[in-house]
């Protein structure tokens, strides 16, 4: 059985050529949409997943716009809105030391370098320099943003799905 990842989500089509506005939540956009890139789409109105591949990419504003190859207007992608871009998991390549996957530290517990727990990291943001990643605090209440960053994680072991941080101040 093969696992599945998500990469995005489709919110709309963008001007009458093909182009379609995605909300990337992948790893590396560079790579998963690369001319040639194989993707599936999932879809609550589809029977099963419908592959694709990635023609064009290009940023705009904080979306990534795809074309996929044999999809050329409007009226062919519209029926993609709503949803999900998929990798499969033979996809992803080895990683370098002290890289990880989005949903390798997803889900992961996070401590301090004394001990207190602060929660589990739910969704990671890739909102320009470094990644941020969101934890849902223990103690409830709001959601604690920690920068990825060597200065606050010292530690992400996988295997145990635990992050242990340098509270920096201000940071909480």
């Amino acid at each position: 059985m093969t696992n599945w990842f998500k990469v995005g989500k489709i919110v709309n089509t963008h001007g009458i050529r093909g182009e379609l506005r995605i909300i990337s939540t992948t790893d590396f956009e560079e790579e998963r949409y690369a001319p040639g890139s194989e993707l599936y789409i999932e879809h609550p109105d589809f029977r099963e997943m419908l592959p694709v591949i990635v023609e064009s990419h290009r940023k705009h504003k904080n979306f990534d716009l795809l074309i996929f190859k044999g999809y050329t207007n409007i009226s062919q992608v519209e029926k993609f809105k709503g949803g999900t871009l998929k990798v499969s998991e033979d996809a992803l390549g080895e990683l370098d030391e002290g890289e990880f996957y989005y949903h390798e530290v997803i889900g992961c517990q996070v401590y301090t370098n004394d001990g207190m727990e602060l929660g589990k990291i739910k969704e990671v943001l890739s909102p320009g320099a470094n990644d941020v990643w969101v934890i849902q605090s223990k103690a409830g209440g709001k959601d604690i943003l920690i920068p990825y960053i060597d200065d606050v994680v010292k530690e992400v072991n996988v295997a145990e799905k635990k992050v242990t941080i340098e509270l920096l101040e201000g940071l909480i």
